[in-house]
């Protein structure tokens, strides 16, 4: 009898100890699941990062590493870090969905006559969602023209998201016009406002800028990206 309880004590524990394994995580799986949701980052360096931390951003060699809630990829952005200015990183609905996406805005050139931030939104599947830059919205949105009207006056005129404008412009008289288009690049200054996306687009004719293209983006649900919803076209003063 004492023979046949041992046997069963034996079974028993070789059938308890089988459960137990089996209950056991995979080490890989588990390693994976850490390294996604509690990320470590030897090889970046934290460079900004929301107000409520759910957004950080490292740099990480010529581009960055983002982290959003946990979950980490790394993007080949432009991220300059001779320009003094440090990133601006959101955490906000950007597209009325009810789901905050991360807005990094990164300044990528600075100097005489010469400011420019570069703009991305991604969402919390790390996906990059689609930002216009302003080569694209010269290209299908604003149409110009430069002439000298008389020696101290240019007369600007054009179309700009289908709407006319018209200013002139007074200048030295021994300005030698050379170019009968204005000119775009200098400056491109992102900001959000009221939950939109905004960027001032200073328009030049050399060498001097002579108006500023404020530009209203809205997010386009079917097409998955922003879009340019209103331009506004304001003459510098002299």
């Amino acid at each position: 009898m004492k023979k046949e309880i041992g046997t069963l004590l034996l079974l028993s524990t070789v059938i308890c100890s089988g459960c137990q394994s089996g209950q056991k995580e995979d080490p890989i799986e588990e390693r994976v699941s850490n390294e996604v949701h509690s990320p470590t980052h030897i090889d970046a360096t934290l460079i900004g990062a929301s107000d409520n931390q759910e957004v950080k951003l490292y740099k990480k060699g010529d581009g960055v590493k983002l982290e959003i809630n946990g979950k980490v990829k790394d993007f080949n952005w432009n991220n300059p870090s001779d320009t003094g200015t440090e990133p601006q990183v959101f955490y906000i609905d950007m597209t009325e969905d009810g789901k905050e996406e991360a807005v990094i805005i990164i300044q990528t050139g600075r100097g005489t006559e010469l400011d420019n931030y570069d703009i991305h939104v991604v969402d919390q599947d790390l996906q990059e969602i689609k930002v216009p830059y302003y080569e694209e919205i010269v290209a299908q949105h604003i149409e110009s023209n430069v002439v000298k009207k008389d020696h101290e006056t240019l007369t600007i005129t054009g179309r700009a998201l289908g709407k006319e404008y018209h200013f002139d412009y007074h200048v030295d008289p021994e300005l030698e016009l050379q170019q009968d288009e204005l000119g775009f690049g200098g400056i491109t200054i992102y900001y959000l406002e009221n939950q939109k996306i905004q960027l001032t687009l200073a328009a030049s004719v050399f060498p001097m800028y002579v108006a500023d293209f404020h530009i209203t983006y809205k997010f386009d649900h079917t097409r998955n990206e922003f879009m340019v919803a209103q331009i506004e076209v304001v003459p510098i003063q002299q």
